[in-house]
């Protein structure tokens, strides 16, 4: 019975779960070229967004991300049609005005643009995109000022820079829609190039007294305060942290890579994994800090983070069984489907399903509901504290 409360019981979920669920789709995007996994992805992520994201500022960014990953395609196919590095491929599409380049250099500036290296770039940029709106559906779902809570105390300094990082595309977009707002309170036009240099200073002013703002709130909460320790002790645990990190890197290249040797793969990735959390262990004890109402990980959260990774499985298990369905040698023909794949990508569609309902103050807004200004502000108390 307290399980089925959890599931049913409106809070949000945690916010690692989302970004384990979204950085096992991103994994999963980087193995393959082909449109259909892709695409399926693309559709994925965009359901779950459009069911399980709150009123909150940040929830918007994925319609950012989603029109980022646009201009990428287009910028990527612009690119090979005028400075390719390869064969365009015998069905000609149109013909530019060519410079010549110097031989050997492998590149040309105009000339010929066929229909294969069209394709080819189109699928390139496909995959960019599909990850960059992962990333754009973690930032969504899942707040990340609010894992700034969660991690290791021994890279509290890191773990800054990464939420600052993490928060400052979707903290544009929120700034950009609030000042477009006020121009057109003023009866102010909101397009050209005026325009953007009217956004311009009030976006970077708020950028800037938000940082004050949080580096002040986490200085007063004595966030970063360390104890004393020995020397041999603070060595010992960067050594640790970094050799640990070091080998996760090289794991997941092994990972990723899929030519490396087996022990660049899954030995040394969970290798690395073991002497990191080690080194993170040590490291800990040289900062306190108390946590305020910490976010349960309870059944939801495990079954968001499982549906991810079965996602991320079927995908590697995929791309090992059958490799030529997932880089095309002919990209002019149909695009095979990977079943294997496919069903593994559907299960990522069950966090729509079965995470637990959003909270009453954290719905899609309405007129009686509350602003996004005040969200913000309860997200900011949260964190702070």
């Amino acid at each position: 019975m307290r399980a089925v409360d959890r599931l049913t019981f409106p809070r949000s979920l945690h916010p690692g779960a989302w970004w384990l669920w979204a950085a096992a789709l991103a994994a999963a995007a980087s193995r393959t070229q082909n449109p259909v996994p892709l695409a399926m992805i693309l559709a994925v992520t965009g359901f779950v967004v459009a069911a399980r994201r709150s009123s909150a500022p940040w929830a918007r960014s994925y319609v950012a991300f989603l029109k980022l990953s646009l201009v990428v395609i287009v910028v990527r196919i612009l690119f090979q049609a005028l400075l390719s590095t390869g064969a365009q491929g015998p069905t000609v599409l149109f013909t530019l005005p060519s410079l010549p380049m110097p031989e050997g250099s492998g590149l040309k500036l105009g000339g010929e643009v066929s229909l294969e290296a069209v394709l080819r770039a189109f699928y390139e940029g496909l995959q960019l995109a599909t990850i960059l709106c992962c990333v754009g559906a973690a930032n969504a779902l899942g707040s990340a000022r609010r894992l700034l809570r969660y991690v290791p105390g021994a890279l509290y300094e890191v773990g800054v820079a990464c939420v600052i990082a993490l928060t400052f595309a979707p903290q544009l977009v929120t700034d950009a829609a609030r000042v477009r707002a006020a121009h057109r309170l003023r009866g102010r036009n909101g397009t050209g190039v005026r325009s953007l240099r009217r956004l311009a200073m009030p976006v970077l002013e708020g950028a800037l007294e938000r940082s004050v703002d949080l580096a002040a709130a986490m200085d007063s909460r004595g966030y970063g305060r360390t104890t004393d320790d020995s020397r041999v002790s603070r060595r010992v645990t960067g050594g640790l942290v970094f050799g640990g990190l070091l080998g996760v890197c090289i794991g997941v290249y092994g990972l990723l890579d899929g030519t490396a040797s087996a022990w660049l793969g899954l030995p040394m990735l969970v290798a690395g994994m073991v002497v990191a959390a080690a080194g993170l262990h040590l490291g800990g004890r040289r900062s306190g800090r108390t946590r305020y109402r910490p976010d349960p990980w309870a059944l939801p959260e495990w079954l968001v983070s499982a549906s991810g990774v079965v996602a991320a499985a079927a995908v590697f298990v995929d791309v090992h069984l059958h490799p030529q369905a997932f880089f095309l040698a002919s990209v002019t023909e149909v695009p095979p489907v990977p079943l294997l794949s496919v069903t593994g990508i559907l299960v990522a569609v069950l966090p729509a399903f079965v995470s637990p309902p959003l909270p009453a103050a954290a719905a899609p807004a309405s007129p009686s509901g509350p602003s996004g200004d005040d969200a913000l502000a309860s997200e900011r108390t949260g964190v702070a504290a």
